[in-house]
């Protein structure tokens, strides 16, 4: 995946169709980054994101090339879950899915695991700061809550169309 797919990328409104492809994503960006977490990425999993998670969130899908590389599901202004696929992990698509999220509801909040370091550093870099810690009873796992301020600029629902065209700029209908 070329180092610039952010840029070619087009951030949209998950669809029904993407049900298998934003799955596949899911399965194999969450593998990675909860190994702590037994089964992560497959059976009962696999059933909630496709049956609860798909369903009830609000969610939003980059695609380059046709494909589905990321998705970001939200709860109102909370990020209940960002994943990039491994190949695209790197190239902007989550950092523009964050901005997009953050046009569409200013201030945002989401949950990381302590031990996922990698989302930790990229959400410090996109300006999040730890709120408080809890302990996810299912897992014993120490989970952080992150906030992070609307930005200056927001008007809200700046970016609320069907998809934002490559490079952030327009907005599509799709």
């Amino acid at each position: 995946m070329p180092e610039n797919a952010s840029e070619t990328a087009v951030i949209r409104r998950y669809a029904a169709e993407d049900e298998n492809a934003a799955v596949d994503v899911w399965s194999r960006a969450g593998s990675l980054a909860h190994p702590f977490i037994p089964g992560e990425g497959e059976g009962e999993r696999a059933r909630k994101m496709r049956e609860i998670y798909l369903v009830h969130a609000e969610n939003w899908v980059a695609e380059t090339d046709g494909r589905v590389v990321a998705l970001l599901g939200l709860l109102d202004a909370e990020i209940g879950g960002l994943f990039v696929a491994p190949e695209a992990q790197g190239t902007g698509v989550g950092r523009r899915l964050v901005d997009h999220a953050a046009a569409l509801h200013g201030a945002l909040a989401l949950e990381v695991y302590e031990k996922n370091t990698g989302a930790r550093s990229f959400y410090a870099r996109m300006g999040f700061v730890e709120e408080s810690r809890r302990v996810d009873e299912e897992y014993d796992e120490v989970m952080l809550r992150l906030t992070r301020p609307a930005p200056e600029n927001h008007a809200r629902g700046g970016a609320g169309g069907d998809a934002v065209g490559p490079g952030g700029g327009d907005v599509v209908t799709r």
